[in-house]
């Protein structure tokens, strides 16, 4: 049977289609994996800030000012790409300016702090509207009952991109401290790696993807402040979408774990079990193939087992893999816990995603990916910072923080409890056209 299957695509949607969608996960998933997680996060910390016991704070209140712009910004985006039938275009302005900005990271040497600060918050910003726009094409092209592999296919395929990028990356840094360069001189190539990849396989992807969604007719005011006002009318009649507003109050607690994953996974493991730089990027790597292996076995799961359920599962991984991070004092047992934080990260996101989608009105679907990126960029504000607060409040007691991380995911799973998948269905399909 193909990959993309006749049967979980909705009428008139090809697989070509699909492919150019999914490209997008791949196209993007560079800028998580390098400047995110595994290169940037620890240069920044390590090199650009000097090791001070303020830089992990920093680095986090970084990633939390380009949320916060995120949260206040994407669902009137999203409501207005909805009304104009514009998220294609949209997307395109945002992949450009991810591009630009990351290839800018080169620029930020040793002390180079503000700059660095500010260049993480615009691209971030970009990555994130971005990210929020793409996933909103997918209740458009997958019929409900196969949205979780479908999300799956996406997440596996960005996983792939972020080990390509990665892959590039170590091959480069790995040639340079052969030849004895210091860090300053071999991390901004792999931001220019990572933006030419971006830029390569963005491309191919929105020559690919077309626009579903047809402009509504023109009222008195098309623009933003009718958006916004679309948002209002939403958040008002949020009583009928009440198992979406469930699943983002869940999205908001676990996501924030998995955050802190992103953002702090080869810090941690600098900081405290002893990693080189090299030894990072190839646990990065790994972590990523077992983040593909999860996002596709779980897409397949998902739709059998039913969403809640697959979700749930994810973490009560993620509660173990924190209690296993803070707890191991050897690098061969951290490189399990890596392994099992793969696992639940590519299997968590997707699902989330694919949930979002099921439970999202047709005719909002923008709109509510705007209001789901809300949710998760408060999360992402909360979990890192918190993180970060933890360790500066702890004179760097880094085991502690992550141990607490456990608590966030078990919030998403109390949280998880009340969302009802087939009335949340209902509801949507129920919902009428926004006026």
């Amino acid at each position: 049977m193909p990959l993309f299957s006749a049967d979980a695509l909705n009428p008139g949607v090809r697989p070509r289609e699909v492919l150019g969608w999914a490209l997008y996960d791949f196209a993007n998933s560079g800028y998580t994996t390098v400047v995110l997680t595994a290169v940037f996060a620890a240069y920044f910390v390590g090199a650009v800030a000097g090791g001070e016991s303020w830089a992990t704070l920093a680095w986090t209140a970084a990633l939390s000012a380009s949320h916060l712009i995120v949260m206040l910004t994407m669902p009137g985006i999203g409501a207005w790409a909805d009304q104009h039938g514009a998220k294609r275009r949209l997307l395109a302005l945002c992949t450009v300016g991810c591009v630009l900005s990351t290839a800018s990271l080169a620029l930020v040497g040793p002390g180079a702090v503000v700059l660095g600060v500010l260049l993480v918050v615009v691209s971030n910003t970009f990555f994130a509207w971005g990210e929020s726009l793409a996933a909103a094409f997918l209740p458009e092209l997958a019929r409900p009952q196969a949205m979780g592999r479908v999300s799956g296919w996406g997440w596996s395929l960005g996983y792939v991109g972020g080990m390509l990028a990665l892959g590039l990356s170590l091959a480069w840094v790995l040639q340079a401290q052969a030849a004895g360069r210091p860090a300053a001189e071999f991390v901004p190539v792999t931001m220019l790696i990572t933006a030419g990849l971006f830029a390569v396989a963005g491309t191919a992807s929105l020559l690919l993807l077309r626009e579903h969604a047809s402009p509504r007719p023109a009222g008195p005011d098309t623009g933003l402040g009718a958006a916004w006002r679309q948002l209002r009318a939403t958040l008002r009649q949020a009583r009928h979408y009440r198992d979406f507003m469930w699943l983002l109050a869940c999205a908001a607690a676990y996501q924030g774990g998995v955050a802190v994953a992103i953002a702090l996974a080869a810090i941690y493991a600098e900081q405290v079990v002893g990693f080189q730089p090299q030894q990072t990027m190839v646990l990065i790597f790994v972590l990523n193939i077992a983040a593909m292996a999860g996002a596709f076995a779980f897409g397949y799961g998902q739709d059998r087992l039913g969403h809640k359920r697959a979700l749930a599962l994810t973490l009560l991984g993620w509660m173990a893999t924190c209690v296993l991070a803070a707890l191991t004092t050897t690098q061969a047992v951290f490189w399990w816990a890596a392994a099992i934080a793969g696992l639940c990260m590519g299997s968590s996101q997707s699902a989330g995603r694919a949930m979002a989608g099921v439970l999202a009105p047709p005719a909002q679907l923008a709109e509510f990916y705007g209001l789901w990126t809300f949710a998760t960029r408060v999360a992402s504000i909360v979990g890192p910072l918190t993180y970060g607060a933890i360790t500066w409040i702890t004179d760097g007691n880094h085991r502690l923080a992550i141990g607490s991380t456990a608590l966030l995911f078990a919030l998403g799973l109390v949280l998880l409890v009340p969302v009802d998948m087939d009335r949340g269905r209902r509801a949507a399909l129920a919902s009428p056209p926004p006026a």
